[in-house]
């Protein structure tokens, strides 16, 4: 994440609104046997408590191997990004940077009971299947129950009890607001309309 403040100035509030709108990001953890962190790319949604974040992962995932209890974990959700010309400032002297938004999500990843997996799968497909509207919305009892049960044991569900956010939103907010809007109608004409109607609109 930068470390500069001037590009975290979102709330935690707004942070996690970001993610849970992304509802996709990268789950990290360290590797128990000291090799690399261990990746997936992971859909979530939040906990009916508002305290954590739910998924799911499949059993042979090097996470759901390691992972059996509880340990340290971190989301990192990317949101839109791209490269920002010097030319867009209309200022001498300027060099090239890249523009974008990610949040971080940390908290303590646990292995719940395989009896919490169904109410996890309803709930992460209910967020997205509503978002689809006004599609009737699909629902896992239009599964086969013998296919259902037999996915059901190929996936473990998990909870990230959220203990920190940390967001970067980069929209060139350390150059002058005629400098940023010339960047942000740059960034639109390149076909990055969402990060440039983001530059225009900085998080409060």
């Amino acid at each position: 994440m930068h470390p500069n403040p001037v590009f975290k100035t979102a709330g935690d509030e707004r942070n996690l609104g970001f993610a849970l709108a992304r509802g996709f990001g990268m789950l990290a953890v360290s590797d128990p046997r000291g090799g690399p962190p261990l990746l997936s790319h992971i859909p979530f949604s939040m906990s009916e408590d508002g305290a954590a974040l739910e998924l799911h992962l499949v059993r042979s995932n090097p996470i759901a191997r390691a992972v059996t209890g509880t340990c340290p974990a971190r989301i990192a959700v990317s949101g839109p990004e791209g490269y920002i010309s010097p030319d867009w400032y209309g200022m001498p002297d300027q060099v090239p940077t890249w523009n974008y938004v990610a949040v971080h999500v940390d908290g303590v990843l646990e292995r719940m009971e395989d009896g919490a997996l169904r109410g996890v799968i309803d709930r992460l497909s209910a967020v997205f299947e509503n978002r689809l509207a006004p599609k009737t919305p699909w629902t896992l009892e239009k599964t086969d129950p013998e296919i259902t049960e037999k996915l059901m044991r190929m996936i473990v569900p998990y909870r990230l009890t959220i203990t920190g956010l940390d967001g970067t939103w980069k929209l060139s907010q350390n150059k002058a607001d005629a400098a940023r809007i010339g960047a942000a109608d740059g960034a639109e004409e390149t076909g990055a309309g969402e990060l440039a109607a983001l530059m225009r609109d900085l998080p409060v």
